[in-house]
């Protein structure tokens, strides 16, 4: 990853209620309370946000697995018709499990959830981090998301370091969605890069990403890249499932049987 550029953010509470919990928030982050900043990781009653400061700054972003966009997959995406299914093996009998090792706002993972795998997601970005572990005890409390999401194990810090020092059964499937300029138009995409690239950047070790994966799955690594975007520097892919806007590489080490 490179060198993210020098970008300030604060925590703050929406309500008095929630003073005691910003505080110990700010002080697991190391992040002031209060203060200028670019950037606000704010608590409040939908739970934690991260909200760009400004007069045009775009709304806040929270993870939610219970409403919105990703509630409308859950119930209308396709099943296990979805291609990101058909990527990571989901066939009758065939609930691999996966480790998610770039997990981001958590969606992949959640999808995979939802067709009942076994999913660890690692994310390294501590404010991420921190976004999906709130959206994640939240929909734990839903009697509809609760069930889904118990097959959602978090891990926070450096992916690569995870896989390559891994204890106890590898997973099966490893999938990755390194950060990448992606071409998707919606609004939502658009507004989620705005605030995270300032803080994530792009993944440039996403070679030793791969390499790190290749040597840790037992039964094959997927990478998710923009369509027309060139395969990851090392192995070359088995074959790729190409979708409009973007594609799924499919690094096939053994088969996956029911």
């Amino acid at each position: 990853m490179d060198e993210s550029p020098a970008v300030c953010i604060r925590v703050e509470a929406l309500d008095p209620v929630f003073d005691q919990t910003a505080q110990a928030l700010a002080e697991r982050l190391g992040l002031p309370l209060g203060g200028e900043a670019q950037f606000a990781l704010q608590l409040g009653e939908q739970g934690l946000q991260l909200a760009e400061l400004g007069a045009q700054a775009p709304g806040p972003v929270r993870v939610d697995f219970v409403e919105g966009a990703v509630a409308h997959r859950r119930l209308f995406g396709g099943g296990s018709g979805q291609m990101i299914a058909k990527a990571v093996g989901v066939q009758p009998g065939v609930r691999p499990r996966v480790l998610d090792a770039t997990a981001g706002l958590g969606r992949d993972a959640f999808v995979l959830a939802c067709l009942g795998c076994e999913v660890t997601l690692l994310e390294r970005q501590p404010l991420i981090g921190a976004l999906l572990a709130d959206g994640l005890a939240r929909a734990a409390r839903n009697p509809e998301v609760g069930p889904i999401v118990a097959r959602m194990h978090l891990r926070q810090g450096d992916a690569i370091a995870q896989m390559r020092q891994w204890q106890g059964e590898p997973p099966q499937v490893i999938y990755l969605d390194p950060m990448f300029p992606h071409r998707d138009k919606s609004a939502l995409v658009k507004k989620e890069m705005r605030l995270f690239r300032p803080l994530v950047g792009d993944d440039l070790d996403a070679p030793a990403l791969l390499e790190a994966a290749l040597a840790l799955a037992s039964h094959r690594v997927v990478v998710k890249r923009p369509r027309k975007a060139p395969i990851i520097e090392g192995g070359k892919p088995g074959y790729s499932l190409e979708g409009k806007s973007s594609r799924y590489d499919i690094y096939a080490l053994q088969s996956l049987k029911g």
